[in-house]
């Protein structure tokens, strides 16, 4: 199974402002794109599994904590999977990339947070493959 990747980036300043940058991220296959806004910092999207998509995650705005966790069973994983997390914060710039075989979850640490998804699926592709699991497995989302 390939492994979960962190692209870091990095940002510069002068006069005119800050420029942010991923230049080590080249879009590979991704068909679509979409933006999240969590305005509460209570939830919780967790978990989602993909089999086949490949996601890449980047906050533009705010610091998101970003987990995931290999599934060992599509129908019934075990309850003791080993999670791991990321936090994606605006001012370090990286992309989190997701291979298929995971699940993953997202908490907002700020209020207002932005975080970008690109996918290599199209909409009913991604569809046809998700998986939910309870948001309460494999991490503590409030010692986060």
């Amino acid at each position: 199974m390939e492994s979960v990747k962190l692209i870091k980036g990095g940002s510069f300043t002068d006069t005119r402002g800050t420029l942010g940058f991923v230049n080590e991220f080249t879009f590979p296959g991704v068909k679509r794109f979409y933006q999240i806004v969590h305005p509460d910092v209570s939830v919780v999207r967790a978990w989602q599994g993909h089999k086949v998509e490949q996601k890449y995650f980047y906050v533009p705005k705010g610091k998101f904590a970003l987990a995931w966790v290999a599934i060992d069973n599509w129908d019934q994983p075990r309850a003791d999977l080993k999670a791991e997390y990321v936090i994606l914060k605006e001012e370090e710039p990286a992309v989190l990339s997701i291979p298929p075989g995971y699940a993953n979850g997202i908490k907002a640490l700020e209020p207002g947070s932005v975080l970008m998804v690109y996918s290599d699926l199209d909409l009913q592709q991604s569809g046809e493959d998700r998986w939910s699991f309870d948001a309460g497995l494999w991490l503590d989302w409030n010692k986060i």
